[in-house]
């Protein structure tokens, strides 16, 4: 408590930034329009130091492009613009309110079935991807999409959605009759929902009730949809480590299809 006469502008710096440690990098921002004083702590490596990662340094060094940062600030708001990791295959990034950890798996890190077979899949470059190839679908009676992560790859203590990202291309034929079920499983744990591929459900710009509950696909700010496959919570620290598995995949019976396109799986914090 600031004693009577006293004003909260009158703490040492010290106290200042270690107040703002403990916030956000969202109250930060805020903190920082209220003075100047505010304004030149919440500049401080400290202060962001404590929003970042504590392995941002591992994650900086599988970058594909060196990142160019001036400051502890800089660097948060770089990693937050998203960055490509693991030789182009997976991006990652960090949430501008939270600093959470974010992810995305391109559709090379996933295990896609017949997916090296060129008569069922045609892996190409396009403009809108942020990948240097996608995995479009050319005719197939069964589709399985799964894909393995680590727990010790996401923040503690946060809910996560994981999301397939897909594109449907103009000669799509058979997607729209395909129940699919989606799941989360982490040790004895599994999450599991029916989803469906129907692009015609997607043509709304944000997900409503019906949507999220029915799990059909939406578009994204960046163009392309997404259906969320479940939810984990991770709760452990950083340092542990569990598997977990997620999937997309049909169940009832065969249906040829084709025009599907996937670019990954996306897990990132749920707000």
């Amino acid at each position: 408590m600031v004693a009577t006469g006293e004003h909260l502008y009158d703490l040492p710096e010290d106290c200042i930034s270690s107040i703002i440690c403990l916030t956000s990098p969202r109250d930060a921002l805020k903190l920082s329009l209220v003075s100047s004083i505010f304004r030149s702590v919440a500049e401080l490596d400290c202060v962001w130091d404590a929003f970042l990662p504590s392995d941002w340094q591992h994650i900086a060094t599988k970058s594909v492009t060196p990142l160019k940062f001036s400051s502890k600030r800089d660097l948060f708001f770089c990693l937050c613009n998203s960055i490509l990791i693991d030789d182009g295959n997976k991006s990652f990034a960090l949430d501008k309110l939270t600093g959470k950890k974010s992810y995305v798996m391109s559709a090379k890190e996933l295990s896609i079935l017949y997916g090296d077979e060129p008569t069922h899949w045609n892996w190409k470059a396009i403009p809108e991807s942020r990948f240097s190839k996608v995995a479009e679908l050319k005719v197939i009676c069964k589709l399985v999409v799964k894909a393995k992560l680590r727990t010790s790859m996401l923040s503690a203590n946060t809910n996560y959605g994981i999301y397939f990202i897909m594109k449907i291309s103009d000669r799509a034929f058979g997607l729209s009759s395909v129940p699919v079920e989606t799941s989360v499983e982490i040790g004895n744990r599994k999450d599991v929902h029916t989803a469906t591929l129907d692009h015609r459900n997607g043509e709304k710009d944000l997900p409503d009730e019906k949507q999220r509950y029915e799990r059909v696909p939406y578009k994204r700010e960046d163009g392309w949809m997404e259906i969320e496959l479940g939810e984990l919570f991770n709760g452990g620290d950083e340092d542990e480590d569990e598997e977990f598995t997620v999937s997309l995949k049909e169940v009832k019976g065969f249906h040829v299809k084709g025009g599907l396109v996937i670019e990954g799986i996306e897990v990132r914090p749920k707000h």
